[in-house]
């Protein structure tokens, strides 16, 4: 049987690069071999992250069974400042991003130089053009979400909400009286009743040819053109959606978490541990730091990769932080800020002072290791769907900000299904950012939900009978069969 080759192209955010990289490390430890699609300007963004280069010049040429080849994005240099930059990389993407990826596949179908013939094209979502040029080279595709079932879910009911009148709201006080909190949504299939904010992001709009609308709407329902969706998640965290979403997706494989896949299926081999393709330098010695603090006694507070906040946002987590009392870890990315211009320079000069014997700033970290150190007992977090997976399996309690996209979601999951999370309003206040803190330490409601599900993941992730587990190993004999 000729080895499978799976031609993975996720959409260029850390948010998508991260997971489609730790499902293409699982797959090719179990024999698939792996074309991984980056853009241009991020290969180059790995590079500047990496110390001297030397680690992503090694990858882009080649490890056995793993092969990096890039396209560009369609971004112009001259608009990667710009504030609404992921709007503008969405268009890019799906103006330009279907004529370079066509003529790499057309170029791998085939084989030769020692590459197998390509047997799948695998993106992730928001990036659906690839499922066309797949279904136009004759190639069979699959689809990696972004985000967990529910998500997928409620962003599929977008369209319905447009019809049946919700979007786009009336006007511009519909933001700020209560109407996207008191408008219940009770009939998506497989999920709680939920706000109408809760939804998405995208809801809060007047405008009816809005873009971000449109393009979640478009690329949640053109999953459907895939021939089977992965999901980073496992069977016990979203039951009811999954069983709901298995009526219109006969196909889908659920093999999360993927840091925990990780882990558990190092038997297979673990010879590329080493690569890595953060678009940031991962400050390590945090780590360190952690080793010095007592268990439990750590508050972590990270925001991702897109996230952006004013100085005053920023100002009243770090005072929130400070009024704990507590030992914390903030990591603050150099483009956190609107204006900012670096990670120190961001933060109010007398927190810095004030706070300097119990609190360490980054501006990026290994999250996951970060989030199972011992010393860590809480999660700030803006409920992004790599974090909240990452929380859950360490078994964190969360303190929850969503700002974006499928985040109002996951908050919802995490405070109201799942029982780990507290939230925060949307206007930031340091009391309550302090209050919730402790709270979250100190319930232990929460630290036992938290557990649980740290062990439900274990459970799905262990060989040989774990869900994701099974799951992997259906995906991986689907391949090659296909």
């Amino acid at each position: 049987m000729a080895r499978p080759h799976v031609v993975v192209v996720p959409y260029p955010g850390s948010g998508n690069i991260n997971p489609a990289l730790q499902l293409a490390k699982l797959l090719r430890r179990h024999g698939v071999f792996i074309t991984f699609v980056v853009t241009e300007h991020n290969l180059r963004r790995v590079r500047a992250a990496t110390a001297e280069g030397s680690a992503a010049a090694s990858v882009s040429g080649g490890r056995e069974g793993f092969r990096i080849e890039t396209i560009p994005d369609g971004l112009l240099d001259a608009d990667r400042d710009a504030q609404d930059y992921d709007v503008g990389l969405s268009k890019a993407t799906v103006r330009h991003g279907a004529a370079p990826l066509r003529a790499l596949v057309a170029r791998l179908r085939g084989g030769g130089s020692g590459v197998p013939p390509v047997t799948c094209v695998m993106p992730t979502s928001l990036m659906s053009f690839a499922l066309d040029v797949a279904r136009e080279l004759g190639v069979p595709s699959m689809v990696l979400l972004g985000f967990g079932a529910a998500a997928l879910m409620a962003q599929m009911r977008l369209r319905e909400l447009k019809e049946r009148g919700y979007l786009p709201l009336k006007d511009e006080s519909c933001l700020t009286n209560g109407y996207l909190e008191k408008t219940i949504i009770d009939w998506i299939p497989g999920m709680p009743q939920i706000s109408l904010g809760d939804v998405s992001s995208f809801v809060r709009t007047t405008d009816p040819d809005d873009f971000g609308l449109w393009f979640n709407i478009t690329e949640a329902n053109n999953c459907k053109n895939a021939g089977a969706v992965v999901i980073n998640s496992f069977e016990a965290l979203e039951h009811d959606v999954l069983a709901a979403l298995r009526a219109e997706y006969p196909r889908i494989y659920t093999v999360g978490p993927l840091g925990t896949m990780l882990r558990r299926c190092d038997d297979v081999g673990d010879d590329d541990n080493n690569i890595d393709l953060s678009l940031w330098k991962h400050d390590t010695e945090c780590l360190t730091w952690l080793d010095s603090q007592e268990p439990g006694s750590v508050v972590y507070a990270n925001f991702g990769s897109l996230t952006v906040l004013t100085a005053g946002q920023l100002a009243e987590f770090a005072w929130g932080l400070a009024a704990t009392r507590r030992p914390f870890l903030l990591v603050v990315r150099d483009d956190l800020v609107t204006g900012g211009n670096g990670c120190m320079t961001a933060l109010p000069t007398e927190f810095l002072s004030e706070t300097a014997e119990r609190c360490r700033v980054a501006t990026w970290c290994p999250q996951e290791r970060v989030l199972r150190h011992r010393a860590v007992g809480c999660f700030v977090t803006h409920c992004g769907w790599n974090s909240a997976c990452e929380g859950l399996a360490a078994g964190v309690p969360m303190v929850c900000w969503p700002v974006f996209a499928d985040q109002f979601t996951i908050c919802k999951y995490a405070c109201e299904v799942w029982g780990v999370g507290i939230r925060l309003d949307e206007e930031v206040r340091r009391e309550q950012v302090a209050g919730h803190v402790g709270e979250a330490m100190e319930s232990e409601e929460l630290r036992k939900s938290a557990a649980r599900w740290k062990a439900e993941a274990e459970a799905a992730a262990c060989p040989p009978g774990g869900s994701s587990y099974k799951n992997l190993l259906g995906l991986v004999k689907a391949l090659e069969q296909a």
